[in-house]
């Protein structure tokens, strides 16, 4: 009793529900282990802890529930031990595990009535962010770097590099390393990853006439990659990236009025000047290479890696299972590669290079951590928690925490569901298939166009790729276990149509046997998918704070200006009709917010 007495005075009511609750927290490192401290200390029920990283001697310094002796020891498991005594009276849960594993699924997430991300990895904190919109689940994501931190209730969309600057017009260290782990990487010894996240590929953002080009780029490595293991496959590679790609850049004159154009580099030169050179530059990360350096490093990576792959193929021949290789920060083979590719780019374009070291940190996403920012940042999250479980989300803030001599915790409302945003406009719903009778077309023709309505232009496409579209109908007879879709898996609408499209449709999937009666595909619930908005093409900016830029007159401005001065001379017009006019003006006004700005994207192994 003397233990929550405090907490009970301090929560009243809401003390109860606390006390039930069930909260998962995804993460056991910087940020996770302050924060599982409070949620104990809190008096949250129930808290289960996922975490696949091990105890590193570089945690100690500010990761405090561990020590020495845990070295090597599951985070997760660790965490749990030690966390367990500052409060008997609550339930922990610990997963050494990977949050992305399929036991983790959708009804699994449902189970919680928080979630927490304390992730140092974009690729996990995309996944928990999607199992949480289609779970129906509160996300409180938080994170620091350095002396700045940031707690808030719905999640951020990560930062993407337009694909021109990127695979055409690097300027910094960063876009090279991009290129070389999200583009050159994917192409060579994963799927082709034109869609990655990092990579901003939308035809509205000012990179059509490239896409094409690269496009074809693409398709002309997927032939290279056939002679993989071949002795002449690196020569080809290397090529083929720097020396042709840069000369068809070199070519285009205009863009380089103003940038310096980049430098095609000649194997054989470097070559020779990199045959002296001892396979040991590998384990030299704090120095950067040269050239003939770099060249080696990304030769003998090219022959490890065809290895590994050419390896994997032969054990997935036998389950027809795709053989691809991931980039992993500590992998070195996938490190190697990816240091050597981004700094021979960084010499095409004058860019300085950087150490294996500094890549890994930047590739990897590592940013170093401070003790107090993590406690600080921790604290918040619990103080977000008690709003979002007393369901007054209108009191809940995005707070962030700066290095400021005026005021180190700033405050922002939460952003209402942006339509225009991948994330926020995406409709969510589960669809319960019966797998022994459940076909494609059973979706497309009952669900899709009898029920919601659809008309023809519109696509239905799961992690593998386009399944149906109006030119590809050959998938309509197939049932979904013959098109791999199957109970966790994600199947995205998107709505075609030239003139009010909707919003696109995320279904996840649950397989379980429905009554013959029944048809084979259900909703659980009936669906009003939002429209997307119609873009202004033409949209005066908004004048704040007496600032702005004023919109050169058109000369229809000029005649419409000169009706109205002759209207007011004649006295047209009366007081209701000009308040019609001024509500309808702001109606329609436009206000540019750019949040970016205080977003901080958070790394703490």
């Amino acid at each position: 009793m003397g233990r929550d007495r405090y907490p009970k005075q301090s929560l009243g009511a809401l003390h109860g529900r606390i006390k039930q609750s069930r909260i998962l927290m995804v993460g056991a490192g910087g940020i996770g282990c302050e924060l599982l401290k409070n949620l104990v200390l809190t008096g949250f029920g129930e808290v289960h802890i996922v975490d696949l990283d091990t105890i590193d001697l570089s945690n100690l310094n500010r990761q405090f529930l561990f020590r020495h002796e845990h070295i090597k020891k599951s985070k997760a498991l660790v965490a749990k031990d030690s966390a367990s005594k500052f409060n008997p009276h609550v339930k922990l849960e610990a997963h050494h595990a990977n949050i992305k594993d399929p036991r983790f699924n959708i009804d699994w997430f449902q189970g919680f009535d928080l979630v927490f991300n304390a992730l140092d990895n974009l690729d996990a904190r995309r996944h928990v962010n999607k199992m949480c919109l289609a779970a129906d689940v509160p996300l409180i994501e938080s994170g620091t770097t350095g002396f700045n931190g940031q707690v808030q209730v719905i999640k951020k969309v990560p930062k993407s590099f337009p694909v021109c600057t990127i695979r055409s017009t690097p300027s910094q260290p960063i876009h090279c390393i991009v290129w070389a782990k999200s583009y050159l990487f994917t192409e060579i010894f994963g799927t082709s990853e034109d869609e990655t996240p990092e990579l901003d590929n939308s035809e509205d953002s000012e990179n059509a006439k490239e896409i094409e080009n690269l496009r074809k780029e693409s398709q002309a490595l997927k032939e290279i990659k056939q002679s993989m293991n071949s002795p002449h496959f690196p020569r080809r590679v290397f090529e083929k990236v720097f020396r042709d790609d840069i000369s068809r850049l070199r070519s285009m004159e205009d863009m380089w009025k103003t940038r310096k154009p980049p430098q095609a580099l000649d194997y054989d030169a470097i070559s020779r000047d990199a045959s002296e050179i001892h396979l040991s530059i590998c384990h030299q990360d704090q120095v950067t290479w040269d050239l003939a350096q770099n060249f080696s490093v990304f030769c003998e990576s090219l022959h490890r890696l065809s290895s590994r792959l050419h390896a994997l193929q032969v054990q997935g021949a036998a389950v027809a299972a795709p053989a691809v290789l991931t980039f992993d920060k500590d992998d070195d083979d996938t490190l190697d590669f990816v240091a050597a590719s981004a700094n021979l780019r960084s010499f095409v374009f004058g860019i300085e290079p950087r150490s294996k070291f500094d890549i890994k940190q930047m590739a990897g996403n590592i940013i170093p951590a401070i003790a107090t920012t993590n406690a600080m940042t921790a604290s918040l999250c619990v103080l977000q928690a008690f709003k979002v479980m007393r369901e007054d989300l209108t009191k809940a803030k995005m707070v962030f925490l700066t290095r400021s001599t005026d005021r180190v915790i700033t405050t922002d409302n939460l952003r209402p569901p942006n339509p225009n945003c991948s994330v926020c406009s995406v409709m969510q719903s589960q669809l319960h298939i019966d797998p022994a009778r459940a076909t494609l077309n059973d979706l497309v023709s009952d669900v899709l166009k009898d029920q919601l309505k659809y008309g023809d232009e519109f696509s239905v496409n799961s992690e593998a790729g386009t399944l149906y579209d109006p030119e590809l109908d050959d998938n309509l007879s197939k049932s979904f276990t013959d098109l791999g879709v199957k109970s966790d898996s994600f199947l995205t609408v998107i709505d075609d149509d030239d003139e009010n499209p909707r919003v696109n449709l995320s279904l996840s999937i649950l397989e379980k046997p429905l009554p013959p009666s029944s048809a084979p595909i259900l909703l659980p619930r009936k669906l009003e998918i939002a429209r997307k908005p119609k873009i202004v093409s033409e949209a005066q900016p908004l004048l704040l704070n007496g600032t702005g830029a004023k919109r050169k007159r058109s000369p229809e401005d000029s005649v419409l200006d000169q009706e109205q001065l002759l209207k007011r001379q004649r006295g047209e017009g009366d007081d209701d009709t000009i308040a019609a006019k001024k509500a309808r003006i702001e109606e329609d006004m436009i206000v540019l917010d750019d949040s970016s700005g205080g977003a901080i994207v958070i790394d703490d192994e």
